[in-house]
């Protein structure tokens, strides 16, 4: 039929182009934070690529239902613009016949936000987490190039190293700079190796020196040793328990159906639910006043679109803390949104107006002239 696919084609043709730009802005802002994170030492420079890359895809559920929504506002505004939908409403099409085109070009885009959302965001972000893992859980020593000052992963020593050793995990002529307890501790050693004890990661260091001095000087104490163990990073293995919720599978979520796990279900479930919302307000707000300019419509929308969205994340805090329960924020908001935006459509649709108060009444005069 010519009324549905030329209005595919062109939701289409806007659809494409406004992911374009928005997959180009935010991998570009990620790429800003991620090269941040690397001069941090958060993450390995050598994976920034592939950090970015995760990160863009944990955020597509939020793009697509944004590159979603814009596209069928900016066509429906440009049709209204153009006067083509005062043609279709001439020929009989009532702005309720646009929604089963709206939704059928839609539906892959929502199956692509439920697969990202309730698959692709907890994979992301759980290889990013074990990338980020892995790049803290190395040595120091693999941290620091050979003759460069170099901080530890937690910020709180400085390293220098002769890395003449036969494998990463030991080095010779080590230099450590540091400051606990109020004193100002360095410490130099002849060798050093990597070793884990109790779960918990040491560098022993051979035959060395350790000078201690207080920030406010009052003396010095100077000590030499055969063997020191000196703590440089946490526990080895992380435990299951303490894997951030975002992470977590979704059947993970199901399994264990706590305040916080139920809140990021609330979340991915809310992200396919909203996406649909999206595309019932977006026909409802898409009509233009001739006399305000072209750009006002898009701004309301996108105004519609952001509190919409930072409901969505404020409902997951309130289901965590247990203000709401998953069912009742859930139908309160997107059940609230879907009859709001019925309502609305029903209003546009069949002209429904409140009744004004003082309205013209013939009066008995008026009836007896």
């Amino acid at each position: 039929m010519l009324f549905h696919s030329s209005l595919r084609k062109e939701l289409s043709r806007s659809f494409g182009a406004t992911l374009v730009v928005l997959v180009t802005i935010v991998m570009t802002m990620m790429l800003i934070r991620t090269l941040g994170l690397a001069s941090k030492g958060s993450v390995n420079p050598s994976e920034v690529f592939l950090v970015m890359t995760y990160t863009v895809l944990g955020y597509m559920p939020t793009i697509l239902s944004l590159c979603l929504f814009i596209a069928i506002v900016g066509t429906l505004s440009r049709m209204y613009r153009d006067s083509e939908m005062v043609i279709w409403f001439s020929s009989g099409r009532g702005l309720a016949n646009f929604a089963r085109p709206l939704f059928r070009f839609a539906w892959p885009i929502l199956l692509l936000i439920a697969v990202f959302s309730l698959v692709g965001w907890p994979w992301a972000n759980s290889q990013t987490l074990n990338m980020r893992q892995r790049y803290e859980q190395r040595s120091d020593i693999e941290r620091v190039s050979p003759g460069e000052f170099r901080e530890s992963a937690g910020r709180l020593r400085v390293f220098f190293i002769d890395k003449d050793a036969p494998d990463s995990a030991t080095a010779n002529n080590v230099f450590i700079s540091s400051v606990e307890r109020n004193l100002r501790i360095v410490t130099s050693a002849k060798s050093g190796r990597m070793e884990d004890i109790n779960g918990i990661r040491y560098l022993m260091l051979g035959n060395g020196q350790r000078i201690e001095q207080p920030l406010q000087p009052t003396g010095i104490k100077i000590s030499e040793f055969e063997t020191y163990g000196a703590r440089v990073g946490g526990r080895a293995v992380d435990s299951l328990d303490a894997t951030p919720v975002r992470a977590r599978s979704t059947l993970t979520l199901l399994r264990d159906p706590n305040a916080v796990n139920r809140a990021e279900l609330a979340w991915r479930i809310g992200l396919l639910l909203a996406g649909a919302n999206f595309v019932l307000l977006a026909l409802t707000l898409s009509s233009v006043n001739p006399r305000v300019s072209r750009s006002g419509n898009l701004l309301f929308a996108l105004f519609a679109f952001v509190v919409y969205f930072n409901l969505l994340n404020l409902g997951q805090n309130w289901i965590a803390s247990g203000r709401f329960s998953m069912l009742g924020f859930m139908a309160l908001l997107h059940g609230g949104m879907l009859l709001l935006g019925l309502l609305w459509l029903g209003k546009r649709q069949f002209n429904w107006a409140l009744p004004r108060r003082g309205a013209h009444r013939p009066t008995d005069k008026a009836l007896v002239s």
